[in-house]
């Protein structure tokens, strides 16, 4: 070998010690997003309030235990927030009857909260729908004539069964809830699936360039959705909807879960999907998966959000997509509550004041606010553990613990110098190492003016008297 010398070292090392990289948007993204300093959480939990359910026809303690998940939209000069709250019937997650809240704000930190809940579960046409479980998860997007438009989950607990269901306003205090967004959809195929999480698609209003509004993609409304995948589905009257099909029959999938990545578990759709002059901006949540397809620098289980860009033309086509979170869990709030392993679940995004407001859950217990001023940022995601290192396994190559190819390793390899010129390349080796891929990493590195390795973890039949191999 040339210029570098090989350590070898027993054990990998440990998560706790990665440094924090710089986290730096692509042009079409959205962000970068900046908690504001010592206003949050902004909703919590309230056992004072008391509220007389039609569903238990008795009072209820309706936002005692969680308050979390919310939407946002304009009104009347105001951010109003729709964030789902919890009662104390029972225990779990799930388990507990959701109702929205409702509360306002005029600077989009401090906020009026509505003494009872806007939205819950009635003796009406939906009972079927929400009892027990309640409604959960909204979303809102706003016609250009001031219709809102909430997709939320309704949540029948005796049935098991979560649907994506429909309700409309004009003041978002007042309701008329439509049910089931695919009910009718190809004779009711759909109407019994168990379904969740919508974004319709808005744009900058032509009329008030202030506003975002529901807009046509293609002559019909158009709308993201789903939990584990995310989906496409179009409608005629922002109320029934049909969701986009193969030619078998079978649901049309757009975004799916990436092993090695922050989203390796589920995808699922966050606020309005908005139209950029890069193409349709869609945010959303990831959920780290556990164990061998997990990204290895966040904890498991964590909820993250990612943003892909569609096509404007084609809202189907995938134009790009972030390979890391914009917004992570990093205040002690957003990972402690129901969900311990960290979450940020965002639902609510409204421009305001030329400002981007983004409301999140946090951990499944609280609300919080964060914002992105277009004029004056650095365009920076919350900042990203580095792994800084290459895992070698048979014939493969992984940074990050995601495989690729050998050109990019030369990449990845002459970025790590450049970047870290005095420091230690960490290599971890898999069992059934090809010498070929182990030359391949000495020989780039060699080439990159990598001066030392560190292989930090390493099978027992690599030591012998040819490791390691001559470059």
């Amino acid at each position: 070998m040339k210029n570098f010398a090989v350590f070898l070292f027993g054990v990998l090392a440990s998560l706790g010690a990665f440094a924090q990289s710089q986290n730096k948007l692509p042009a079409w993204a959205m962000g970068g997003f900046l908690r504001p300093e010592g206003v949050n959480p902004i909703i919590s939990p309230n056992p004072e309030s008391v509220f007389n359910c039609p569903m238990r026809k008795a009072p209820v303690k309706w936002e005692e235990s969680d308050t979390f998940n919310p939407a946002a939209a304009v009104y009347k000069n105001k951010i109003c927030i729709l964030y789902r709250a919890e009662d104390n019937s029972s225990q779990g997650i799930g388990s507990r009857t959701s109702r929205l809240g409702l509360a306002e704000s005029a600077d989009g930190v401090s906020v009026k909260r509505n003494p009872e809940p806007v939205f819950y579960p009635a003796d009406d046409a939906a009972k079927k729908f929400e009892w027990t479980g309640g409604c959960e998860d909204p979303r809102i997007a706003c016609t250009e004539d001031g219709l809102y438009v909430m997709t939320y989950t309704g949540w029948s607990k005796e049935e098991h069964k979560a649907r994506l269901c429909v309700a409309t306003s004009r003041d978002l205090r007042s309701w008329q809830k439509h049910g089931p967004a695919f009910l009718k959809a190809y004779g009711g195929k759909y109407k019994d699936m168990f379904c969740k999480s919508a974004a319709i698609v808005v744009a900058q209003s032509k009329k008030n360039p202030s506003k975002y509004v529901i807009s046509k993609v293609g002559g019909k409304y158009f709308m993201y959705w789903g939990e584990a995948r995310i989906y496409a589905a179009t409608s005629d009257d922002l109320v029934n909807w049909t969701p986009a099909e193969n030619p078998n029959g079978s649901l049309r999938e757009l975004i799916a879960p990436r092993r090695g990545f922050f989203d390796s578990s589920l995808t699922e759709v966050g606020p309005a999907a908005i139209k950029t002059k890069d193409g349709i901006l869609v945010l959303y949540n990831g959920k780290n998966s556990r164990g061998k397809d997990a990204d290895r620098r966040f904890a498991e289980g964590t909820y993250a959000a990612g943003q892909v860009l569609f096509d404007l033309k084609d809202p189907f086509k995938v134009v790009a997509r972030l390979d890391v979170p914009f917004f992570r869990p990093m205040a002690d709030f957003e990972r402690k509550g129901q969900y311990a392993q960290g979450t940020v679940f965002i639902e609510g995004l409204v421009f305001f004041g030329g400002k981007w407001f983004l409301y999140y859950g946090c951990a499944d217990s609280l609300v919080g606010v964060a914002v992105f001023d277009p004029k004056n940022s650095d365009r920076l995601g919350d900042p990203i553990p580095e792994y800084q290192g290459v895992s070698v396994s048979g014939g493969s190559y992984t940074w990050g613990y995601r495989e690729i190819s050998l050109q990019n390793l030369d990449g990845r390899l002459a970025e790590f110098a450049g970047r870290n010129p005095d420091k230690a390349l960490e290599v971890s080796l898999g069992g059934e190492v090809q010498t070929n891929a182990l030359l391949d990493l000495l020989r780039l590195a060699d080439k990159n003016k990598i001066g030392k390795i560190e292989i930090i973890k390493y099978p027992l039949n690599l030591l012998s008297p040819d490791f390691p191999p001559a470059v």
